[in-house]
């Protein structure tokens, strides 16, 4: 990858945080970041666009870094894709508030959700068999996957979905940044 690209990858990938940690500020209070999800910053004021400029910035510069990939093969450049496609779904059509019937967008956005949140951890364990330094970090993102997917079975009333979900980008993120270093790394 060339030095304006990777520049680009790592920048945007930055600047994606800026948004969701502006809306987790201006929040507080309003959301539990234990119980809600991410996906819940809708419903706070201007909580649309900024949840659009995280998903929408964090999608285009995981579609550049899919495309720029070299030597991890196709398969994992298709789901680094798969990620990106699905996080432009789920922006296209946002959730429904908590205990309201879940219409056709609520549908839409979950199931978009469940597919983006297991195609970029099993992406990271395709890199990984080529570049065993990857292999924590895929792993982290994959059980944080499963854990966010089974988090959403209520454990005798105590939801942890938010906090499973934070988890889950906090490794998803790790695994976007290494995997742009590994191409720093390559290239240099």
């Amino acid at each position: 990858m060339g030095e304006k690209r990777r520049g680009w990858v790592i920048g945007g990938l930055a600047f994606s945080l800026v948004p969701i940690f502006y809306l987790h500020v201006v929040s507080a209070g309003e959301l539990n970041p234990v119980s809600d999800v991410i996906s819940d910053y809708v419903f706070v004021a201007q909580g649309t666009g900024w949840l659009a400029a995280t998903s929408l910035s964090l999608a285009a510069v995981s579609a550049l870094l899919a495309v720029n990939l070299r030597g991890v093969g196709r398969s994992a450049q298709w789901l680094i894709g798969v990620w990106a496609a699905g996080l432009t779904v789920a922006t296209i059509f946002p959730t429904d508030p908590t205990g309201t019937p879940t219409t056709v967008s609520g549908y839409v956005h979950r199931y978009a959700g469940a597919v983006m949140f297991v195609a970029l951890p099993a992406a990271g364990l395709l890199i990984a068999r080529k570049f065993p330094d990857l292999f924590g970090v895929a792993i982290t993102s994959a059980v944080s996957s499963a854990a966010f997917l089974v988090s959403h079975v209520s454990f005798m009333g105590f939801e942890v979905r938010g906090l499973t979900e934070r988890l889950l980008f906090a490794s998803l993120y790790g695994l976007l940044f290494a995997i742009a270093a590994l191409q720093v790394r390559r290239t240099t």
